[in-house]
């Protein structure tokens, strides 16, 4: 084995071994622990976002918003929840308009070539865009008393199967780089191979469990797994382009709570899609 291609698998496992049960657990029990877990990590989110933006004085208005729209969703209100996310965006635009921020380098520039700070009230509120519809759907498909368990943890096997098998053939393979300006690690061998990973564990749930066929639930995996790996893309180019390694230093192997969560992000996005066209009470891979 190259020790140079597997340095982080270590740091990598054992932050799973930790960090898995206690978010199947909050998942399994539902109802507050979930919801105060989702809260935890959107405001964590939120304070990651705010420092890469350079705007740590503003964090915490940040990391608040998306806490107080899944405290609206909890309530009772999922209508209001979504409502208050554009205002609160606004406002914390309005709150950095004017500060004089530190310049920073734009990917794909000459060296030494460095972006205008005026764009930085836009990059901050847009964290809120960013993390808060991502967890109100998260709140949103658990809410479901009947299948709001099963639909997430059917999300989180697709998604952790595509990081896995992204990670595995991305480094077993290597070849062609798929977006080296964005993320140069990542490869299109590594892209197709969580792909695939992801359906074959679609497929496996459906079978196992006995509801649906193999060729929904592939095809909802699929549309789960390039989510996530969209979502992966999208928090890489804001690394890039506020000019940052990792989001944050909480998580050994994987940087901030955003470089762990960025694929599920994206994902609970379309699975709540799939779920408001399906229909409440219908599991996603029929």
């Amino acid at each position: 084995m190259n020790g140079a291609r597997w340095h982080d698998l270590r740091l990598r496992v054992l932050s799973a071994v930790v960090l898995a049960p206690i978010g199947l657990a909050c998942l399994v029990l539902g109802g507050p622990a979930w919801i105060v877990l989702l809260a935890l990590c959107s405001f964590g989110i939120g304070l990651e976002w705010a420092g890469m933006c350079g705007q740590r004085p503003l964090a915490l208005a940040l990391g608040a918003a998306p806490v107080a729209a899944i405290g609206v969703l909890a309530a009772g209100f999922p209508g209001l929840a979504v409502l208050l996310l554009a205002p609160w965006a606004l406002a914390l635009g309005w709150l950095a308009r004017g500060t004089r921020f530190p310049p920073r380098r734009w990917p794909g520039l000459a060296p030494g070539a460095l972006v205008p700070p005026s764009l930085t009230p836009v990059e901050l509120a847009l964290g809120v865009v960013y993390v808060g519809p991502a967890a109100l759907a998260l709140a949103w498909l658990r809410a479901d008393a009947q299948v709001g368990l099963a639909n997430l943890l059917f999300l989180l096997l697709v998604v952790w199967a595509n990081d896995i098998g992204a990670y595995a053939a991305g480094r077993l393979i290597g070849g062609p780089k798929l977006a080296p300006m964005i993320s140069p690690g990542k490869t299109w061998s590594g892209t197709l191979g969580g792909l695939v990973a992801g359906m074959a564990t679609g497929v496996a749930v459906a079978v196992v469990s006995d509801e649906g066929s193999a060729v929904p639930a592939a095809i909802v995996a699929l549309l789960i797994g390039t989510a996530g790996q969209l979502g992966d893309l999208l928090e890489s180019a804001v690394k890039r382009w506020t000019g940052v390694k990792d989001s944050g230093r909480l998580i050994p192997g994987h940087g901030g709570l955003a470089d762990r969560l960025d694929a599920v992000l994206a994902a609970a996005l379309v699975a709540a899609l799939i779920v408001w066209w399906l229909g409440r009470g219908v599991v996603l891979w029929m």
